[in-house]
């Protein structure tokens, strides 16, 4: 399995909430545009839209440094609207991915256990 999910928990930054908004709508945008390889990029929001978690799919390791190189770009000003209040990364990344990923706490990497997936 080369597919990887990515999760995302954030908090806003008092008064932040639509400036994230509007950045992650353009990373969205971006990714329509430049990232086959990611398969999806689902936003949901709590009760009274005080945090946020984000869902991500890439179908590789590959796909997932694509994302990083192309919406990159963005994430200084992201990380100005809200704390991030837990990262994961499903899956079992390459070689190059895991050493990127060795240089921070987040996301924590979680790899495969056990799997039973009926839609593939």
């Amino acid at each position: 399995m080369t597919e990887l999910i990515g999760i995302a928990r954030f908090k806003f930054h008092e008064g932040k909430r639509e400036e994230y908004l509007r950045l992650s709508d353009q990373a969205l945008e971006l990714e329509r545009a430049n990232e086959p390889g990611t398969l999806a990029y689902d936003l949901y929001l709590n009760a009274d839209q005080s945090e946020c978690m984000f869902i991500e799919r890439y179908r590789d390791s590959e796909a997932a440094m694509a994302h990083t190189a192309n919406v990159g770009h963005l994430f200084a000003s992201v990380l100005e609207t809200v704390s991030i209040v837990h990262g994961e990364l499903l899956g079992q990344p390459s070689p190059e991915l895991r050493a990127n990923l060795a240089a921070s706490d987040v996301p924590v990497l979680f790899t495969p256990y056990r799997s039973l997936s009926r839609d593939r």
